[in-house]
């Protein structure tokens, strides 16, 4: 992969006020209506029972008015407005990479930034789980907090989550590639009440390795995962030889790219790498939003919100 960002304190600072004022100016008004954060939450309070729809939350379950009429029930609840949101941010070397109007880096943070303005907004508390690379000096970490990660609070306000995206738009990249699997995990430990997890990473890491920890969050807690692509990533242009340098290593490549061939054979892998991603995302049961670097990101966003709030009031959670 090529490898282009300056992640100076500076540039930190100008990317993090660019994307706060795209996303307080357009969010809002393209999110019209009633508060209901990004994914509400399952709620604490039980409300009326109707019967069980396709692709409906089998958590749900009304057992007793299903044993009473023998036809599947499912309980709906009451949104839960006081919603504890946890962010685990990927910061791996790959994502210092981007070939469209955006580095993937300035793309995760765009992504935490308007996932934390749609829950600050409504008074709830947003906290994170940063993964800074690989550990050092043999560093074993906590149990809740292992090596290579770093914890921030979850807190109301707004004062303490612009503190909160200050810190991830200025912490630094280190070679190497963060453990995405340790890095989702931290969000099981210590054990919390029923809430909010987002995931934003490039999910290069291999999926055998992330999906498992995704899918046990999945368990106690509404799951999206937003996946940070490069069109690159996908395909190879044809430019005649194209130097790659993998962010994670330093190593240097020269590639061929004026090979049909090869050019079909890396299209095909990608698709192959992305199916594997999203087919793992799905069985996780995690909501999936991809996000482009060539692409109006918040345009996508705001469809995704707007079709998850429908698939809600249909009675559908994905």
């Amino acid at each position: 992969m090529m490898s282009a960002t300056d992640s100076s304190p500076a540039r930190a600072d100008a990317v993090l006020s660019r994307l706060q004022l795209l996303v307080t100016r357009k969010l809002d008004g393209l999110l019209q209506g009633d508060y209901l954060g990004l994914l509400p939450g399952p709620g604490t309070e039980a409300g009326e029972s109707r019967e069980y729809r396709p692709g409906d939350d089998v958590r749900r379950m009304d057992w007793p008015v299903t044993a009473r009429t023998t036809v599947p029930h499912v309980r709906r609840t009451v949104v839960d407005r006081e919603l504890e949101t946890w962010l685990a941010v990927d910061l791996s070397a790959s994502l210092d990479f981007g070939t469209g109007r955006w580095l993937k880096r300035e793309l995760v943070i765009a992504a935490a930034a308007a996932i934390t303005h749609l829950t600050v907004r409504g008074g709830n508390r947003i906290g994170a789980v940063i993964g800074t690379g690989p550990p050092r000096d043999g560093r074993t970490g906590s149990p809740s907090t292992p090596p290579g990660v770093l914890r921030l609070p979850a807190r109301p306000g707004r004062k303490e989550a612009q503190g909160l995206l200050r810190t991830i738009a200025g912490t630094p990249t280190r070679p190497g590639r963060t453990d995405l699997g340790l890095l989702v995990d931290a969000l099981n430990r210590p054990p919390r009440r029923r809430g909010m997890a987002v995931v934003i990473s490039d999910f290069l890491a291999p999926p055998e390795q992330w999906g498992r920890p995704v899918r046990k969050l999945g368990v106690r807690h509404e799951v999206l995962a937003v996946e940070v692509v490069d069109p690159r990533e996908l395909e190879l242009p044809d430019v005649g030889v194209l130097p790659v340098v993998d962010p994670e290593t330093g190593e240097l490549h020269e590639v061929q790219t004026a090979d049909p061939r090869l050019r079909r054979r890396y299209a095909a892998a990608a698709a192959a790498q992305r199916a594997a991603i999203a087919h793992q995302l799905r069985a996780a049961g995690a909501a999936h939003l991809r996000l482009r670097t060539d692409s109006d990101w918040l345009l996508d966003m705001v469809r995704f919100v707007a079709a998850q709030r429908h698939a809600r009031t249909r009675g559908t959670t994905r």
